[in-house]
């Protein structure tokens, strides 16, 4: 079995979608005073990231991420003030203050909010700005029903008998005890909110390919290479069974949106 690795391509088919959260996130950014760098923690194919960094005019900005097919897609958009690098975001420290640090659906694949918040906050110069953004959808059936399909066979005992955790349902907090934590931060006034996204998709199935570009990559990961179609047709058959076979097919998403600035 070869170690999955995310696939851009996938990942790619909805990149309209995804990239809604992504600006809603970036206007809650202060932009009345220069920000000077910028790390994008989870930056994936970097576009994005270089789209961000030139709107806001930073002078310097650093994507990182764990998957190297990601950074390979990334690589055509670097240039010297515009770079990527492999780290894992939950250890990455900055060697000197940053003025932004941006993490754009990626910490919810990571536990311990609260100490890896507090962490990234270490690296914030004064007036450093934090934005995150997670998923909240734990309780859709497009999470439901994969869990519900790991716990079978063949897949469960190919998987030891444990399925990898669902890391919105194990890792995220309240959108509330975010509020808490940047307060406790020291964050002036942070901005910590709820949004539905109605996601229209051309039929309930197409939430399939997106799952496939997100969430079912951690079962990908400790499944034989050969378990994956099967997987994902079973997941299929029992999302389909439980949502129904609807076109159009309105996916509503939840994510958690927040943002804070440090004081001068």
């Amino acid at each position: 079995m070869v170690e999955h690795d995310w696939d851009p391509e996938v990942y790619a088919r909805f990149a309209e979608l995804r990239a809604r959260p992504f600006w809603d996130l970036a206007s809650l950014i202060d932009t009345s005073r220069p920000i000077g760098s910028m790390v994008d923690l989870g930056c994936g194919s970097g576009e994005l990231t270089v789209a961000l960094a030139d709107r806001l005019g930073v002078t310097d900005a650093l994507g990182i991420d764990s998957s190297p097919s990601m950074l390979e897609a990334a690589a055509p958009h670097a240039r010297a003030d515009r770079r990527f690098e492999a780290r894992d975001i939950a250890t990455w420290g900055a060697p000197t203050p940053v003025g932004l640090v941006v993490a754009n659906a990626s910490l919810q694949w990571v536990p311990d909010h609260e100490r890896v918040i507090a962490h990234w906050h270490g690296s914030l110069g004064p007036g450093g700005q934090l934005a995150i953004q997670v998923p909240a959808n734990a309780d859709h059936p497009s999470h439901t029903c994969s869990m519900a399909v790991a716990q079978r066979e063949p897949f469960a005992s190919a998987m030891g008998g444990t399925p990898p955790p669902d890391p919105v349902a194990d890792n995220v907090l309240s959108p509330e005890r975010y509020a808490e934590l940047l307060h406790d931060l020291g964050f002036a006034d942070p901005h910590v909110r709820l949004q539905v996204y109605p996601q229209v998709m051309s039929s309930s199935a197409a939430v399939v390919d997106w799952t496939r570009g997100t969430s079912l990559t951690r079962f990908f990961r400790v499944l034989a290479d050969d378990l994956h179609e099967p997987f994902v047709e079973a997941y299929r058959r029992e999302l389909l069974d439980t949502i129904g076979v609807v076109s159009p097919y309105l996916y509503t998403f939840k994510r958690i949106l927040m943002a804070g600035r440090l004081d001068d």
